[in-house]
């Protein structure tokens, strides 16, 4: 039966579990350099709307290390570019392809997409989620503290993409996250209330210092986020003293990590010395979207028709 990842809500707490264990599992034998050509013969459509570096990488270098294909789509150069409805391209796509990434300005571009494939979709990115990197995140901070339901997560800046579903993620690792944000970039009210209905440990201030203290995990993203750039003078200047520095990071738990799914931007929404530093593990996250991608590339179209 066809599934797709829209949200990192699509999946359960089994499955997330299991997804895991299998990315631990395939980065282990890459390290080994033991070859698993568990998709042979597939072939994942890679739908771009927004520019790319990890998540092209790391899907594409993924399917050939699987013993499939990965095609390059710029929805520019397709027709869909030029005004072809999304209904259409979905079910042609489908004729030829086993399963679809798309990675969207638009959450709706890929929720509709998903609704005529008759293949897996993936969201590699959109406005309201991106789950790809938290299965990374999840997977990257599962390596430093396996107990999840002992971790408190705290995000300093922008209420995006991958904060929502960090929020999300939740729900599913017992995980504690507070966050905090200037006023008017907060999370929005139905990703915190849908986290909170389902058992999610969300707390939302206004000062990154109570949001990083005592924290296992600091993290942040970039403060102008593709698509928000004409924002890009109001939002630096909102959000000034919210950058992650050695004072913030001394705030937190003695053994915390500092994670950030780049690209980053240093002086802005962290320094230099604390990405380089010794609490960093933003390159070990940024692998470990090859290992947590290719996991949930096998579970989703491995055994697909």
């Amino acid at each position: 039966m066809k599934r797709d990842i829209l949200s990192i809500l699509d999946l359960t707490e089994g499955e997330l579990r299991d997804l895991l264990d299998e990315a631990d599992r395939l980065k282990r034998m890459r390290k080994s350099a033991i070859p698993h050509l568990l998709l042979p013969g597939k072939t994942l459509a890679m739908i771009f709307e927004k520019s790319s570096t990890r998540t092209r990488i790391s899907f594409e270098v993924g399917m050939a290390e699987l013993g499939g294909s990965a095609l390059f789509l710029n929805a520019q150069d397709m027709q869909i570019g030029r005004g072809e409805e999304i209904r259409d391209t979905a079910r042609v796509a489908s004729r030829y392809v086993s399963g679809v990434m798309i990675r969207a300005y638009r959450h709706d571009t890929i929720t509709e997409f998903s609704r005529y494939s008759s293949v897996p979709v993936i969201n590699g990115l959109s406005d309201l989620e991106h789950p790809c990197q938290i299965l990374a995140d999840i997977m990257t901070i599962r390596e430093h503290f396996p107990r999840l339901e002992e971790v408190r997560l705290g995000w300093a800046g922008d209420g995006n993409n991958v904060c929502n579903s960090l929020i999300l993620s939740t729900v599913l690792t017992g995980m504690e996250i507070t966050v905090a944000t200037p006023r008017g970039f907060e999370p929005p009210a139905k990703v915190i209330e849908m986290a909170k209905k389902r058992g999610g440990k969300v707390t939302l201030v206004r000062d990154p210092e109570s949001a990083v203290r005592d924290a296992h995990v600091v993290a942040t993203d970039t403060w102008v986020s593709m698509g928000t750039e004409k924002e890009r003078e109001k939002r630096l200047e909102a959000f000034r003293g919210f950058t992650i520095d050695k004072r913030l990071m001394r705030m937190a738990s003695p053994d915390a990590i500092f994670m950030h799914c780049l690209p980053a931007h240093r002086g802005q929404e962290v320094t230099d010395e604390v990405i380089e530093g010794p609490e960093s593990v933003v390159f070990d996250e940024a692998e470990n979207r090859l290992h947590a991608q290719k996991a949930l590339l096998v579970s989703l179209m491995k055994d697909a028709e």
